[in-house]
């Protein structure tokens, strides 16, 4: 019999393990649902793509917005504040615009980035993408179809993770995997999660306006997010289609990847405290272990045994969701990393809690209420 101490543990980490395998069976429905076909007629679209530094694959993640089937007209505008940035000269090395602007109009360096570059923009449907998305052939098609749905007023898309740079990048694209995309499709299936992710940001320019623009958010960490709470505060609806795009991840350090993490723990925690706090479940794997040194005896290690299979489960329905595919050297790699990834991110989970300031592009920045941002010589008001 487990020990009295262990049953909270134990409990929570059957929980979570159960949680991980119904996340496990709505990513496999997810990579089998198809999506609404292009609406007539087609919108034509302005893609903003701020950037900043020269990432691995760069040019083969903005050449994926290029290679579309989409039969509208397209235009492609990239934004950089530093002309001497390593980004530019991939830019001109590809057919898009390039607008240099240093202008600054708030903390938030990539929502200035934003804000300057959407005045170049020609078309009424604006989509905003970080650089760092891999995207399929038909991504406009289905942003258009989505985006002309009754109700809609802005559309995000799920997306799994690419390592790029080495044996850390590919540690944070498993985090992605087999971490964010199902605690992302809980939340969908509960409704208690209500996303809306750089990855991509697809409005019509009447609803930017309505929602004050970007510069609105220019000393928002979470900009996202902001931005799909505004257009949900307009009466409009933030819609998740069944595609899902793909993170080239570049963290080529561990340093790089606890920042990264930090940074975005931190940010859910400001954003939703108690639904953060109650997202230990979703730990099951130190859960169980922990139960198992507390004296939950055969149970804990049954516990272990489950944690780990519902997880891998996660990762390997991931597997799935990636349009691109991936070798079995990469699913197996996958899987070989779940658990240090599980024991990885628990640490990272709790170490949220402490963090008071984010390093982001080089820059130290204070989190501040409703996560707004200050530089450290600012003090919270």
């Amino acid at each position: 019999m487990p020990s009295l101490a262990s049953l909270l543990p134990l409990v929570m980490s059957l929980v979570g393990s159960g949680l991980l395998l119904w996340a496990a069976w709505l990513m496999r429905r997810r990579a089998a649902a198809i999506d609404p076909g292009a609406p007539q007629p087609v919108p034509s679209i302005s893609l903003l793509k701020p950037l900043y530094g020269a990432e691995p694959r760069l040019a083969d993640n903005l050449g994926s917005a290029l290679d579309q089937d989409y039969p509208g007209p397209v235009e492609v505008i990239c934004g950089l504040a530093d002309a001497d940035d390593p980004a530019a000269a991939v830019a001109r090395s590809l057919p898009v615009r390039l607008v240099i602007d240093p202008r600054r109009w708030g903390r938030n360096a990539k929502v200035s980035n934003l804000a300057n570059i959407v005045a170049a923009a020609s078309h009424d449907t604006i989509v905003l993408a970080d650089s760092d998305m891999a995207v399929p052939r038909d991504y406009f098609t289905r942003l258009a179809g989505t985006l002309a749905q009754p109700g809609v007023g802005a559309v995000t898309c799920l997306y799994v993770g690419r390592g790029d740079a080495g044996f850390w990048s590919r540690l944070v694209a498993a985090g992605i995997d087999s971490h964010f995309v199902p605690a992302s499709e809980i939340g969908l299936a509960t409704d208690l999660g209500h996303p809306c992710m750089g990855s991509t940001i697809a409005m019509r320019r009447k609803t930017l306006t309505a929602i004050g623009g970007f510069a609105a958010f220019a000393d928002v960490l979470a900009d996202d997010h902001a931005i799909g709470a505004a257009v949900r505060a307009t009466g409009l609806r933030v819609a998740v289609p069944a595609m899902v795009l793909v993170h080239g991840c570049s963290e080529a350090s561990f340093a790089a990847l606890a920042r990264q993490e930090l940074r975005w723990n931190a940010t859910i925690a400001g954003i939703d405290p108690a639904g953060y706090a109650g997202s230990i479940v979703l730990h099951p794997l130190p859960l169980a272990i922990l139960a198992w040194l507390i004296g939950g005896g055969a149970a804990g290690a049954l516990a272990i045994a489950l944690a780990l299979a519902a997880r891998g489960a996660v990762s390997l329905a991931a597997t799935r969701l990636d349009f691109s595919g991936r070798s079995w050297r990469d699913r197996l790699t996958a899987l070989a990393l779940v658990p240090l990834r599980d024991l990885l991110s628990f640490t990272l989970f709790l170490a949220s809690f402490a963090v008071r300031s984010v390093d982001w592009r080089g820059t130290s920045l204070n989190l501040g209420r409703q996560g707004r941002l200050a530089a450290r010589e600012d003090q919270d008001t």
